[in-house]
């Protein structure tokens, strides 16, 4: 896929009341333009890029299903995020330094409207397929209900209609992480919070996979050894890994912007706002996912017009959307939505 940068150079009002002076969009489409093509828009997930190539590789390039010389495919990196969009480490205009903790709160809604805004920009009409998984099915499902003309068949993979108190602790308890590294506070530049970056990674991990999952693949080869070690050195390393490609003042203000995740806010309630989605929609749960479990998915499903329930089984809990490939395949496919 091929990167993009779209500059929207006006101001960029926000959900809480702040603003930004400008906004900087990086993205990635499929060669060519839309025109005569079908468009999918993907919509990513937490710590993900805009090339879905590269995180979504066994659904996305040329040949796999998601085919990127027969479809338009599109992903945009949300705001807030390390990956070129104008997050936290963007230079501030007015002060001349990087925002770190000096960047304004920002919202789901506040993602779907630089997505509306790039969006414009192409001119796209019409989005075929609108998929996300996570806190990209979040996005995918909030724009659904704010434009529902826009989108013709939607699908949500393991996410909700609204944040839980379950979700929100688990992202709380990754900010404290990043709190207790004195370098976070501290604002010193790209590297500050890296430490508790590392912390909160391991505290993400324990909601995204499954004891099953943990049971399966960091087990202690021999069964007569002293003190379990593997499931530590694994926390450790995915970790430190996290560090290496992400910035700790993005997550902070990412895992923020999930905790105003609710479909309802200002619509009437939740059920009345996913009442609103006029796509075909396919709701994706998987049997093992704690962070979302399939209750929440149920749910989106039955309030949904023209909405169907499809349940994965894995054991990797709520990272099965990125891993089994082959049963979201097979799920789209009976789907019928080409």
């Amino acid at each position: 896929m091929i990167p993009h940068v779209y500059t929207y150079n006006k101001v960029f009002a926000l959900e809480s009341g702040g603003a930004l002076p400008e906004v900087e969009i990086t993205y990635h489409t499929s060669p060519g333009t839309p025109a005569g093509k079908r468009v999918v828009w993907i919509c990513h997930a937490l710590t993900a890029n805009s090339n879905p190539e590269e995180w979504w590789d066994s659904l996305v390039g040329a040949g796999r299903y998601f085919d990127t010389e027969k479809y338009y495919i599109i992903c945009a990196n949300i705001l807030g995020s390390c990956y070129g969009s104008t997050g936290p480490q963007s230079i501030d205009p007015v002060g001349g330094k990087a925002y770190l903790l000096g960047f304004p709160p920002l919202s789901v809604r506040d993602m779907v409207a630089a997505h509306e805004r790039l969006r414009e920009h192409l001119g796209i009409g019409r989005i075929d397929l609108l998929i996300g998984g996570s806190s990209g099915g979040f996005q995918a499902v909030e724009w659904a209900i704010s434009n529902p003309s826009l989108v013709r068949h939607l699908c949500l993979i393991s996410c909700s209609a609204r944040i839980s108190p379950w979700a929100t602790a688990f992202n709380e308890s990754q900010r404290m992480a990043l709190q207790a590294d004195a370098t976070f506070e501290a604002q010193q530049g790209a590297d500050g919070g890296s430490r508790g970056l590392a912390c909160a990674r391991s505290v993400a991990l324990l909601s995204y996979r499954s004891y099953a999952g943990y049971g399966a693949t960091q087990a202690e080869a021999d069964e007569d050894c002293l003190q379990a070690q593997r499931a530590c050195s694994y926390q450790q390393y995915q970790g430190e890994k996290l560090t290496r490609r992400f910035n700790a003042y993005a997550y902070y203000y990412l895992t923020r912007s999930l905790d105003t995740h609710n479909v309802g806010r200002g619509r009437g309630g939740v059920e009345r706002a996913l009442a609103a989605i006029r796509a075909k929609t396919l709701c994706m749960a998987i049997d093992s996912d704690v962070l979302f479990p399939v209750c929440e998915m149920e749910y989106m499903a039955r309030h949904i017009p023209q909405a169907q329930l499809a349940v994965i089984s894995s054991a990797y809990g709520h990272d099965g959307f990125l891993l089994e490939y082959e049963q979201i395949i097979a799920t789209l496919e009976r789907w019928q939505w080409q």
